[in-house]
């Protein structure tokens, strides 16, 4: 109790605290964040973590900072902390921002993946293990009324999707990918596919509008992955589920730059976690390895436990 009450005892640290109750930062984002200079705000972070409030994720040669250390006392405090520093007027210049901090990462993807859509699908197929796990996400979609896929890309799921719905609604966050996959539909000769642009964090779908929705590869490109879930509860219904297949955790650092990945891969214990968070029950998890080149996939199914859970993350 004395280490946490001293480190949570300083301004600067409340400000990093609740800055970091809303996602995962560098050291470098929280700078700018926070308006400090970087010295400062390494050792305010050395505190926090010391004390097991904090720990640090790597990512190749990047490090983030996550409010997720080993302090029980912490644990069992957390929910009052942050929901008194969520009331507090005085952050509200921090907030704004970690918006800014958020939409330059957007932006960054975007104008990355409006550059490439045209080659996408060449970039992709050398690093995975493409026909092996995509197969299984579409068994692993329930004969439904109306599912969602997030980050529909070219659209190279929609016509499987569309055997296992009436209605498919694909969104996406960049209008020449959006094309691609408009392209396919109309050439092809699809009936029931509707394609939306938007962002993964704030999706262009109602309340309770889809039975499930499914996301390949498509999360570790995510400013912050952990609300993508919450988007998702919201627009699930009752007894809704998801599908998810993403890269599992790597250290190959070019991905950054050759496929604009915010995200190394993850973990199922931070998968799990987010979905819990979210309301979600995993329901299976597995990892689909192929040639020494390819990157391992997590595919996974996770429903909706209760309709209570989510919430406006931000």
């Amino acid at each position: 109790m004395l280490s946490t009450f001293k480190a949570l005892a300083d301004p600067t640290r409340l400000r990093l605290m609740a800055v970091l109750a809303r996602g995962e930062f560098t050291v470098q984002e929280l700078t700018t964040i926070l308006d400090m200079g970087q010295s400062r705000v390494s050792r305010h972070l050395k505190i926090l973590t010391q004390a097991g409030l904090l720990s640090v994720k790597r990512e190749g040669t990047w490090a983030y900072y996550r409010l997720e250390g080993n302090n029980s006392f912490f644990t069992d405090i957390r929910a009052l902390v942050e929901s008194k520093l969520h009331q507090d007027p005085s952050l509200s210049h921090d907030r704004d921002r970690l918006l800014v901090v958020l939409e330059n990462r957007r932006c960054k993807s975007l104008d990355f993946f409006d550059r490439h859509a045209r080659q996408w699908d060449e970039l992709v197929r050398d690093s995975l293990p493409t026909a092996a796990y995509q197969s299984l996400l579409l068994e692993s979609v329930p004969d439904l009324q109306i599912v969602l896929e997030v980050g529909v890309g070219t659209g190279n799921l929609l016509e499987g999707l569309r055997c296992r719905a009436q209605r498919v609604i694909g969104v996406d966050h960049s209008p020449v990918m959006l094309e691609q996959a408009r392209q396919r539909v109309v050439h092809a000769g699809f009936s029931g596919i509707e394609l939306r642009l938007g962002e993964m964090r704030h999706l262009p779908v109602s309340n309770n509008e889809v039975q499930w929705a499914v996301l390949n590869m498509v999360l570790h490109h995510a400013a912050l992955p952990q609300q993508v879930f919450h988007e998702l509860a919201r627009v699930l219904g009752p007894g809704g589920g998801v599908t998810l297949a993403d890269l599992h955790r790597h250290e190959d650092e070019w991905v950054r730059d050759r496929m604009a990945d915010m995200w190394l891969g993850f973990e199922r214990t931070e998968l799990e976690g987010w979905l819990l968070a979210a309301g979600f029950e995993l329901r299976s998890f597995q990892l689909v390895s192929g040639s020494p080149a390819e990157h391992s996939v997590v595919l996974l199914s996770a429903v909706k436990k209760n309709a209570s859970a989510h919430g406006a993350f931000l």
